[in-house]
């Protein structure tokens, strides 16, 4: 994962002439590789795609910025979402969440200085009988307790 503002264009190249065949209707699909492969899109890439597929910046941030999926400023290796829907609201969300930023001294929507983590709430993932919930990455942890999340967070190191 890159942690500074160095982006590999020759990759990004490759993967828009090899993967899409430089064609400009797989826009989407080439952002969503970028943003896989360093966690967030970096403003060079953008540039460049728009560049490279001849399609206006302005459509390439558009598109960039309408999905929730992508992201424009640096994030974490390890994703961790804390439901703070109202299932998870009135089982505890709130003292879990508090709890995960005293652990990682950061507050909701920031990264840890490493990178480790970023934290962010969401308003529901999806299994509101199973509250309080949080997902990191693709596993979700339910019916969290405030004293399992520093065993919780020990998993990613």
């Amino acid at each position: 994962m890159v942690q500074t503002n160095e982006v590999d264009l020759m990759k990004i190249d490759a993967l828009i002439e090899e993967e899409f065949g430089n064609n400009p209707e797989a826009l989407v699909m080439v952002l969503q590789a970028i943003n896989a492969q360093y966690h967030y899109v970096p403003e060079a890439a953008l540039r460049y795609v728009g560049e490279k597929l001849g399609v206006p910046l302005s459509k390439v941030y558009a598109v960039a910025t309408f999905y929730k999926a992508f992201h424009l400023e640096p994030r974490g290796r390890h994703i961790i979402s804390q439901c703070v829907g109202t299932a998870c609201h009135v089982r505890g969300a709130t003292r879990i969440k508090r709890k995960v930023e005293q652990s990682l001294t950061i507050r909701e929507g920031q990264n840890t200085p490493d990178m480790r983590y970023t934290f962010e709430t969401v308003r529901c993932i999806g299994c509101c009988s199973l509250g309080p919930v949080i997902k990191i990455d693709e596993d979700v942890y339910s019916n969290v307790e405030q004293d399992q999340v520093g065993a919780i967070l020990e998993k990613y190191e």
